[in-house]
Parts: structure tokens; C-alpha cells; sequence
């Protein structure tokens, strides 16, 4: 890493690598639409008298039947562009540009070509299209996702249906727009249709066009129009703007896709994009890019940070001054490799924007800081990310020798119930006092209320850290007199853990053996966390109370405590699914902290109490060490 904090900087050294950088840039993309990319392997170069040069053709085209029989230079052309995504473009699209607004032949951009070798790849190995897609600004991925749909439908299919959704029917139809002045300029020798290129009215729809010759339809709806579009034939959609779609109780961007998507044929050209700019996390968009991430969907990610628009970009005419006012993520841009142009342009830009995180909304630099930056989250989601990287497996109790007490942890009386081990207490649990804290988060008891769970915090893991880990939790329903006796299990098991009861729930409980679980656990488990409570007389006095009592307080003292120690990494986590909840907790409108709507927050919860206790309690001691120093010895046999 270039050190600019020191007054030694070498600019020259830095300057000629900022040249290497420029150069290597240029040259990655010898790109010319009308003589193909040589660096594409799914190209090869070749003569042929259509052409005053070698050009690099589709190898998809040079094995084509008609390829040998071609007589003119149309039937050239025209079995190009049937192959030839790029050179179609160039020859048969324009567009307006951005800053002129000038009509130009669609010439594709850096970003645009990288997306379109990702659609090739999936096109040429005979797959289904499917990809979700998070959007950067400007730099026309809307624009090219609708003229890969009309290439398709212009040279590839006939009475290939598409559909064009987004959150408002206005957006739809500027989309649509789009696919309409391409077809008013397109030109005629080229044109594969029977009649000329044009939009026509279907059965006197307002939302639905057909291209003429083509037999192809192209419907637009707004995500509030679902029942328009449901039971219609699509062999393609364009799902835009999807992040900001509404979801209520009526209706959900779940349903409105799947009930689209699920009539779109899993076949060869068939093809589904879902594209948004960010919004927060827990709605349908990350969700769906989330899963994508993980590859249990069907969708590819696509994502376009903001130093690959070309329009990013301003000359840098003072190296060492920009270098001396560089922040510290600019210096990681630098270091990830960018240019001096590009950090110029970003350094200029970030003075229009109040905060850092509002810049990263606008020009992410990755997926997470698209998330994170937008919504009302209250964890950062690269914070999340560094977290998630100490999650692991759990055990495999099939394999391990679980002590008795496990044994009703794996026998609850509810589908739902789950128990996970990290790690079990080694020969070394009780030689530290308190070194394992167990919490209980109390839920509901059937399977649509709220989850009930115990975890395992441990102090002092065996790698002598002394960062708190999760070692072990228990999630899922259950009578709560059953949840005491699991609560108590695991901690005799984790031996004799401080046990954190959040008594909110049997606190409140009109049911008559709620307190007496409090007080029944009070007698059976001689390791319970006391608080201290005004008495029932509200004297100022303050009298001891079994259990952790949550209210608008506490609550915001345990969550602040955890948005530190996630910020700072200063507990590992092992639990994927707690991780998850971090993404979806937010404060709302009226100040409080909250799950999204439709998520939980029981996990959360545990590590919020436990972290907080924590931090409470004394450090541990090591009691072996503790009683030597006072003169105990270890007596024999």
C-alpha cells in the first residue's frame, strides 16, 4: 500500500503506475463491434471477401450450414446478426445519448459488454436466462437487457412473448419506448420479418404491442397491475426497479413473480431479469440476491460497480495534491487498483454529498455498500459479511457422544425445535469462573408465534482469545415449563453456566405457571442471573428479580452494546441464520428497534442480552490459579 501520510510520497512511482493502470485499461478491451473482439474465445478471426479485414466471427456462425453457402454480402450481414449480438447493435440500434441526447448507433460500453459475454455464455451453452442483476447508474443496463429481449425476438424467435413490469407503469413504458424508436429506425435490409419493423395494437389492448412480421408481443404492467398480466404467455420478462415494489398483505413481489415467472418455459432463449437499484435490505430484491449469492436459486448475480462506467472518469491534473488529500477509502481504492482518473472523479463527486454513506448509495463500489448505504439498517452490512465469515457447520450429533442432558433438546415435542453444537465444554469448563453464559429468549409456543431460543456463549474458548463465542444454541417451540428444563439442561452441560432468563414473556404471562417457572428455576439452578427491581410498593428500595427484564431501557442499552461488538468484531459468530437477522433489524420511523416486517429477531435478541451481560461481569478467573495463590492444593488420590 502507497503510504500517503507520509511527506515521502513517490509521485513519480505512483504516476508511472497510474500510466500502467491506463494502458492495461485500453487494452483490455480492442474492441471494435464491426471486426469483433480477437481476446473472445467464443470468437475466432478469419478472413472472408465481405470484409476489407480479418474479422473475429461467433465460432456458433462459422459452424452454421448457411455459413457456406452465403453469396452476397446481405446474406453475410444477415446471418452475422442472427450470431452476432454486438454487431447487430451497431448496425441496427440507436439510441439517445446520455449528454447529447443525440440518436447514435448503440455501440456497446465496457460494463455492457462484460454483462452481455455472461448472457452469451448461459445463451451458448443452451440454458435458460436467469439473472438478477443490481444496478449502478448510467451506464445503461436497462437499455441492454430490453435490446437483448428485441434481438432475440428480431432474429432469433418468432411469437417469442415479452413483458416489461417495473414499479410504475410509467417506468414500463419509457422501457417499452425504447424498443419502439429502435424499431422506427431499423433498417429495412436487414429487417427478418414478414412486414415492416414496426409496434401494432393487439386486440385493442392499451398495454400489449406486436411486432409486426415477427408475431412476438411485448406487455407492459406496473407491480400494482398484477392481475393484468397473470395467465398471459411470456417466453421473457423484464422485472425492473424490483427493490421498490410494493409488498402488503394484498399483494407481495413474491407472488406477483413467481405466478409470471412460473409460466415462462425453463427452455433455450427463455430469459428473466430481475434489476433494481438498492433498497435496504429484507425486501424481496435481497432476498432474492442473497440467495442468488449462495447459489440456491436460479439466478446469476450481476452487478456493476461505479469505476467501470467510462463516464466516471476526470483528468487528474495534480497527482501528488490529489494524493496528499486522499481519504482512507480512497487509498483503498488506489490499492484495489484504480486509476488516478477514477479517484479524481470520485473525489470531486463525493463534495455534492453530505455523508460517505450517502455517496456509496449513489456509486457503490460492491454489493454491499449498495446495501448497506440504502434502508434503514441498523448493522452495516459489510460489518455483517466480516461476521459471517467465523459462521461454521455444527456438529454432527449423529457422530458425537452428546451427555444425557442433550438428550430432551432432541426430543421436543415440535417439529420446529433445533438444536445446534459449535463446540461441547472441554476438561477446562469450570476452571473459570462464570465462563459459559446462557440466555433464553422466551417465545411462543405454536409454530407461528414467535421462536423460543437458548444460547451458549463462550468466554474463554480453548484458542485462550478470550472473545466471546457462540458455542451452542437451541431454537424452536415448546411449552415454556419444557423450555426451563431444556434452559437448565444446557447449562449444567456448559458447566453450570450463568443462566440469562429474558422474563418478559413469563412475566407477563396470564398463565399461572409462568412465575412459577421463574421461581421454580430459581430453586433447581443455582447459577441464575438476579437483577436488582423497584419492589411492588414502588419504594425506592430496590429488591433482587430472577431474569433479564427487556423494556424501552434496557432494549437500547443491550442493542447499542451489540452494534458495537459487531462493528468491532469483538464476538464470533457461528450461526448463519443470526447473521441474517442483523440485515433485517432496523429502527423504524418512530425510533424503535425492530425486526423487518416478516422477519424475527429471537436470535438477535440472545446475542444482544448475552454480549450486554458480559460486559458486566467481572473477568473471568482462573479458579485453579485463584486457589493455589491462597494456598489450596489439589488433594491426592
Amino acid at each position: 500500500m502507497t503510504d500517503t501520510t507520509s511527506h515521502t510520497i513517490d509521485i513519480e512511482a505512483i504516476k508511472a503506475e497510474n500510466a500502467r493502470r491506463n494502458a492495461a485499461l485500453t487494452a483490455e478491451f480492442p474492441y471494435d463491434p464491426l471486426t469483433g473482439d480477437p481476446e473472445d474465445p467464443s470468437r475466432e478471426t478469419v478472413e472472408i471477401k465481405w470484409e476489407p479485414q480479418p474479422v473475429s466471427l461467433p465460432r456458433t456462425l462459422l459452424g452454421d450450414p448457411e455459413y457456406k453457402r452465403l453469396k452476397s454480402a446481405i446474406e453475410y450481414k444477415r446471418l452475422r446478426m442472427r450470431h452476432d449480438f454486438e454487431y447487430w447493435a451497431i448496425q441496427c440500434v440507436k439510441i439517445r445519448h446520455k449528454q447529447t441526447g443525440q440518436r447514435i448507433a448503440f455501440r456497446l460500453n465496457a460494463p455492457q459488454r462484460r454483462v452481455v459475454r455472461e448472457f452469451e455464455s448461459e445463451r451458448l451453452a443452451g440454458r435458460p436466462l436467469r439473472f438478477i442483476m443490481l444496478k449502478a447508474r448510467q451506464w445503461g443496463g436497462s437499455t441492454l437487457v430490453q435490446m437483448y429481449f428485441a434481438w432475440i425476438q428480431s432474429t432469433q424467435r418468432r411469437n417469442w412473448n415479452s413483458l416489461i413490469c417495473a414499479h410504475v407503469k410509467d417506468t414500463a413504458a419509457g422501457i417499452r419506448g425504447m424498443y419502439s424508436d429502435m424499431l422506427a429506425e431499423y433498417p429495412d435490409a436487414f429487417w427478418l420479418g414478414d412486414e415492416p419493423p414496426k409496434f401494432t395494437p393487439w386486440q385493442k389492448s392499451a398495454n400489449t404491442r406486436e411486432i409486426s412480421g415477427r408475431g412476438c408481443k411485448v406487455t407492459i404492467a406496473s407491480s400494482f397491475g398484477q392481475d393484468a398480466v397473470r395467465g398471459l404467455d411470456f417466453s421473457m420478462a423484464h422485472l425492473s426497479e424490483v427493490a421498490f415494489w410494493k409488498d402488503t398483505e394484498r399483494m407481495t413481489p413474491a407472488d406477483f413473480i413467481r405466478s409470471v415467472c412460473g409460466g415462462i418455459p425453463s427452455v433455450e432463449l427463455s430469459m428473466v431479469v430481475l434489476e433494481s437499484t438498492a433498497n435496504g435490505v429484507a425486501n424481496y430484491f435481497h432476498t432474492m440476491w442473497k440467495a442468488a449469492e449462495e447459489g440456491s436459486n436460479v439466478y446469476r448475480q450481476v452487478f456493476v460497480p461505479w469505476y467501470e462506467i467510462e463516464m466516471y472518469r476526470t483528468p487528474c491534473p495534480d497527482p501528488e495534491s490529489l494524493v496528499r488529500s486522499w481519504t482512507a477509502y480512497e487509498r483503498e481504492l488506489w490499492d484495489k487498483g484504480l486509476t488516478l482518473e477514477m479517484i479524481q472523479w470520485y473525489h470531486d463527486k463525493r463534495r455534492e454529498f453530505v455523508t460517505d454513506k450517502a455517496m456509496m448509495a449513489e456509486y457503490p463500489s460492491n454489493p454491499v455498500e449498495a446495501f448497506a448505504n440504502t434502508g434503514n439498517a441498523v448493522f452495516a452490512s459489510e460489518q455483517i459479511e466480516r461476521l459471517r465469515k467465523d459462521c461454521r457447520r455444527p456438529l454432527d450429533l449423529n457422530r458425537i457422544s452428546l451427555p444425557l442432558e442433550c438428550r430432551p433438546l432432541l426430543e421436543t415435542p415440535s417439529p420446529d425445535g433445533e438444536l445446534k453444537i459449535w463446540t461441547l465444554p472441554d476438561d477446562n469448563a469450570l476452571r473459570y469462573s462464570n465462563r459459559y453464559v446462557a440466555v433464553v429468549d422466551v417465545g411462543g409456543r405454536t409454530r407461528h408465534s414467535d421462536y423460543s431460543v437458548i444460547v451458549v456463549i463462550d468466554r474463554c474458548p480453548a484458542d485462550g482469545s478470550r472473545i466471546p463465542t457462540v458455542a451452542a444454541q437451541w431454537r424452536g417451540h415448546c411449552d415454556h415449563d419444557l423450555l426451563g428444563i431444556y434452559a437448565a439442561s444446557m447449562g449444567q452441560i456448559y458447566g453450570k453456566a450463568l443462566l440469562v432468563i429474558e422474563s418478559n414473556s413469563l412475566e407477563s404471562s396470564r398463565e399461572g405457571a409462568s412465575q412459577y417457572i421463574l421461581e421454580d428455576l430459581n430453586h433447581s439452578y443455582r447459577n441464575l442471573y438476579v437483577r436488582r427491581a423497584r419492589d411492588n410498593s414502588g419504594d425506592a428500595s430496590m429488591a433482587s428479580r430472577v431474569g433479564f427484564h427487556t423494556n424501552r431501557s434496557t432494549k437500547t442499552a443491550v442493542v447499542t452494546n451489540l452494534i458495537g461488538c459487531v462493528r468491532n468484531h469483538s464476538y464470533r459468530e457461528r450461526d448463519a441464520m443470526a447473521c441474517d437477522e442483523l440485515a433485517t433489524y432496523e429502527l423504524t420511523s418512530s425510533g424503535a428497534y425492530a425486526a423487518h416486517k416478516g422477519f424475527h429477531d429471537d436470535l438477535l435478541m440472545t446475542r444482544a442480552i448475552g454480549l450486554y451481560v458480559i460486559s458486566t461481569l467481572p473477568t473471568p478467573n482462573d479458579r485453579v490459579e485463584m486457589l493455589r495463590g491462597l494456598g489450596f492444593r489439589r488433594r491426592r488420590g
